[in-house]
């Protein structure tokens, strides 16, 4: 775009967020033809299969306690006492790696991407993620001057590419002091994929490896989608990050919007691990710093209810037991997905679970748009349209795969 006024910074703004212009047109869509006619698969928020957003009502008697004076109060800069106490356990559940662990409450997961880049890279770095990512990531990184640099994901055999991520971090790190990696997994976003515990120990290994040089690197592991990934056991994997050489930081990023359905309350929190206490003090430091000069506080009724519930273990269980609910639901969408692309001879990415889908196809956008003849919306991301099986039912789940198959036949071959 041509700038009239801002400086434009080396930002590229495309005026509509892509996401939220595509959501618009399906709802323009179920107002037209009725929600029932209508498979809005754009947002990333868990919705019964009536399309209404599912809020755990346990958590709406919570909210429903707290005194006025108790949730309108600010909140401290790096988060409310009780909640930075709770956060570790939130987080890494009874897996907590070893190491000194700090906290800060960030506005849900993005305040931790946003956060871990301004603190642990410097202006003009390239950020490292995979070459399937939540488009969010490059906006955030450069409105604050950095840049996202890519790997290929899969390999041949539609695995974790561990030698690409190997190669472009060593590439990386021949040009910059320090690099910052965002890993989003388990459920990754757009993909649906989730390393094995044996990838896991090769990617620990990798960063061990990397950081032989000296130069420091920062893994911020993105577990946003951790409580809707379809594995009951899923932060099994966290305590492989504990024990880390000195020069490699790990930060872990927790969202309450998943996994308690507080999308809008903005709850979030990141955590350092680390064997070094002098680093988790600057982490301390640092964070809040960077919190003050950006949203300087965070929602209070959120950080407050969370603590609450994390402090109260019948009321951790009722929170759990619905959630629970809402897990089996949605690993029945992937299920339904599943077999039904393997009927029509649908390629997905591999994916075990969480909110999304991606189909991988060329002309992207020509292919959604063909998806929407059929009232059919998705999220064309670059080489693939993204389908959110969060948000539509079971059986649309086992619709939509030939309907793509077909939308890629037609303007493809």
């Amino acid at each position: 775009m041509d700038y009239v006024f801002a400086e434009g910074n080396g930002r590229v703004i495309s005026g509509k967020d892509k996401i939220f212009g595509v959501s618009t047109l399906a709802k323009e869509a179920i107002r037209r033809d009725g929600k029932e006619n209508v498979t809005n698969a754009t947002i990333g928020a868990l919705i019964d299969d009536n399309g209404e957003l599912i809020v755990l009502s346990s958590m709406i008697d919570v909210l429903k306690e707290m005194k006025p004076a108790e949730f309108a109060e600010y909140a401290p800069i790096a988060g409310i006492p009780e909640y930075l106490e709770v956060l570790p356990r939130a987080a890494f559940g009874d897996h907590r790696p070893d190491g000194y662990i700090e906290g800060c409450a960030t506005p849900g997961g993005t305040g931790t991407i946003r956060n871990t880049i301004s603190c642990y890279s410097r202006y003009g770095d390239a950020v490292l993620t995979s070459n399937w990512f939540w488009s969010p990531y490059n906006i955030i990184a450069t409105e604050i001057g950095r840049r996202v640099e890519t790997y290929e994901m899969f390999d041949e055999n539609e695995h974790f590419n561990l030698k690409g991520f190997e190669e472009k971090i060593m590439e990386l790190l021949k040009k910059q002091d320090s690099l910052v990696i965002i890993f989003n997994a388990p459920a990754h976003n757009p993909t649906g994929y989730t390393p094995s515990d044996e990838e896991w120990d090769e990617i620990v290994a990798i960063l061990k490896r990397c950081g032989a040089s000296g130069k420091k690197i920062t893994m911020l592991l993105d577990i946003a989608y951790i409580d809707f990934s379809g594995d009951p056991d899923a932060r099994r994997f966290l305590p492989k990050f504990g024990n880390m050489p000195d020069n490699i930081l790990v930060i872990a990023g927790f969202s309450a919007s998943k996994g308690f359905t507080f999308y809008g309350l903005r709850t979030g929190g990141m955590l350092c691990i680390t064997q070094n206490k002098e680093i988790a003090e600057e982490f301390k430091r640092v964070t809040s710093f960077a919190s003050r000069g950006s949203w300087s506080n965070c929602v209070r009724v959120g950080q407050l209810a969370i603590a609450r519930v994390f402090n109260d273990a019948a009321l951790l269980q009722k929170v759990s037991d619905e959630r629970r609910i809402h897990e089996n639901m949605l690993a029945a969408r992937c299920t339904a997905f599943k077999e039904e692309a393997a009927a029509a001879g649908l390629k997905t990415c591999p994916f075990k679970g969480g909110f999304f889908v991606t189909v991988p196809c060329e002309n992207d956008d020509a292919v959604n748009q063909e998806l929407f003849k059929d009232n059919i919306f998705g999220i064309a991301i670059g080489g693939g349209v993204r389908i959110a099986i969060s948000a539509i039912s079971e059986e649309k789940c086992r619709k939509v795969p030939a309907k793509i198959a077909a939308a890629i036949k037609t303007i493809n071959g």
